[in-house]
């Protein structure tokens, strides 16, 4: 893909909504996958009273709408203005309390564990049934769209089209079995991480758009420049909020 046409595709526009104003990709299409569509509010006829303390609403007490589920609420219940970049908010904007603690939560992805993913690792990278492993770094497009790996070979995966994701542990008290913390998307709700062990790798499985069935990626923590799998431990967390997120997007 030529520079002109990459660029083209991840152009943005400045646009206004009921809700304030968003910086959204020229084409919707090529929006980030982790990203969330703005709620239909909730129509002010059909909320006479706060949907979370029931206070009835009249000239003094007025209705807001949360930017991010749509339900109506005093200003009490919905006061906090908190970021909201799932949406493409420019500006922190409008939620209740239940809103505004996930959004919160989200911020640590937007403001850590995605610099880790955009910043790649090293890893032993294992294609399909391939007895054969690559040395490759793996991180995520700027466009949050692809996990490219880089090697000898190169490689891209379109995150839209990742079905499940399975974290692979070693370092668990003796006389207990390694697990798996596995993510289903879509399909069922995401595992929490689980047990002690520490990450070593990741299985994926996805799509390639003209084939059948579903191709396994596997990646296995690499040593960087200075020896260290540090980073690519880092990374494996990293990916594995992501996946949960992308969850979330599509069970929307």
């Amino acid at each position: 893909m030529s520079s002109e046409v990459a660029a083209r595709r991840d152009s943005k526009k400045l646009v206004r909504s009921p809700s304030g104003l968003r910086m959204v990709p020229e084409h919707r299409a090529f929006g980030s996958p982790f990203g969330l569509e703005e709620p239909q509010w909730v129509p002010d006829k059909e909320c006479p009273r706060c949907m979370q303390c029931d206070t009835k609403f009249d000239f003094l007490t007025r209705k807001h709408h949360c930017r991010r589920c749509g339900k109506c609420f005093c200003d009490k219940c919905c006061s906090q203005k908190v970021p909201l970049r799932r949406m493409c908010f420019v500006d922190p904007v409008r939620q209740c309390a239940q809103c505004a603690l996930v959004s919160h939560k989200e911020a640590e992805f937007y403001d850590r564990q995605l610099k880790v993913l955009l910043s790649g690792a090293t890893f032993l990278v294992t294609f399909g049934n391939s007895e054969k492993s690559e040395t490759m770094v793996c991180r995520l497009s700027s466009n949050q769209r692809y996990l490219l790996l880089d090697g000898d070979s190169r490689r891209e995966v379109e995150i839209a089209h990742v079905s499940t994701v399975q974290m692979l542990t070693e370092g668990f008290p003796p006389g207990e079995k390694d697990t798996h913390t596995h993510t289903s998307l879509p399909g069922s709700q995401p595992a929490s991480e689980g047990g002690n062990g520490r990450a070593t790798g990741m299985s994926l499985h996805y799509r390639t758009p003209g084939a059948e069935g579903v191709t396994q990626l596997k990646l296995t923590a690499g040593e960087d420049a200075n020896g260290s799998r540090r980073q690519a431990t880092a990374w494996l967390a990293a990916m594995h909020k992501a996946a949960k997120l992308l969850y979330e997007s599509r069970d929307q």
